[in-house]
């Protein structure tokens, strides 16, 4: 599958409420590598195989919850061709100025309807992931701290207008529709789940009143042992779980759900199946959706509907 336009999600930044104990918990628990800091008080943070200086954002704030999600494009020129035709749709797009991330060039911002910003931008520092490009290890140490993930892999986003959301990452950002589950009268999507690649998803959004709510970001594990062994790391450490080890129907992932120290939620994910654009969407009816989220149990969780940051 040829890899144009958008490429993959490249950044969240989340807001949380006590900046030390959560630094502590996302390098020691979940084990993320601490790349940076910045005069604004910013902490930057990767996965241990991820090659880009940083994925994962975290600044003090009086509420948690996500500041932004942002997307690496090919190159400059599909930088500035998206922004053309994000404004050629309608939509006001900023220019954020190389530097005002750490290690990160020119970006572009745009507020979905769904209240939601989203950025896209070109030029990340490469740090790599300190197994070397030439004859490398399959892991390198930082893999054994904490739960380890692999990469930041996706963010579930609630809000209200899925249905424009939806025509604006297949119309104008080249997603295609993956899976979605269908509202009560089955005449519209109560949720659905956006690729630019060839994994099940690389953004979600769900139909909810208040605008531009976190439900949680995902982190990839390299198996189901990885899954439940992170299960393991959260009760040693009394981690909040919400939700499994269990498996989805939709997307058919294995996940494990629990909350940061603030209240953001996040995902410990493995597998799913490998789409195509030109796959027909599986569809999900809204009085099925329990076995959707959690396949064993066929329940849909309260708390998945309920709590947002």
């Amino acid at each position: 599958m040829a890899m144009t336009g958008v490429l993959r999600p490249g950044h969240a930044q989340v807001r949380v409420l006590n900046l030390e104990e959560s630094v502590r918990f996302y390098r020691d628990v979940l084990g993320l590598v601490e790349t940076g800091r910045d005069a604004q008080g910013r902490v930057y943070f990767k996965c241990w195989d991820e090659r880009d200086h940083h994925s994962y954002v975290i600044r003090e704030a009086d509420s948690a919850g996500l500041d932004f999600f942002g997307f690496k494009v090919l190159d400059k020129a599909t930088l500035e061709q998206l922004d053309a035709d994000l404004r050629a749709y309608g939509l006001q797009t900023t220019r954020i100025p190389a530097g005002d991330l750490l290690e990160t060039g020119e970006r572009v911002r745009f507020e979905l309807p769904s209240g939601h910003l989203i950025e896209l931008y070109a030029e990340k520092t490469i740090v790599g992931n300190g197994a070397g490009l030439v004859n490398p290890a399959p892991w390198t140490q930082a893999r054994e701290q904490g739960i380890g993930p692999v990469r930041l892999d996706h963010a579930l986003m609630y809000g209200p207008n899925v249905a424009e959301v939806h025509k604006i990452f297949t119309e104008v950002l080249g997603f295609y529709l993956v899976e979605r589950v269908l509202t009560p009268d089955g005449q519209g999507n109560a949720a659905i789940w956006l690729s630019c690649s060839h994994k099940v998803h690389d953004i979600a959004f769900a139909e909810y009143p208040e605008p531009g709510k976190l439900h949680h970001c995902s982190f990839l594990m390299e198996s189901w042992e990885q899954v439940l062994r992170a299960g393991d790391i959260m009760s040693m450490n009394h981690v909040a779980v919400d939700i499994g080890p269990t498996r989805h129907g939709v997307t058919r992932g294995c996940t494990i759900y629990a909350w940061d120290p603030s209240g953001n939620r996040f995902e410990t994910f493995m597998g799913g199946y490998q789409p195509y654009p030109d796959y027909e969407p599986l569809t999900w009816t809204f009085d099925n959706f329990g076995q959707g989220l959690d396949y064993p149990q066929r329940k849909l969780h309260e708390t998945f509907l309920t709590v947002v940051t």
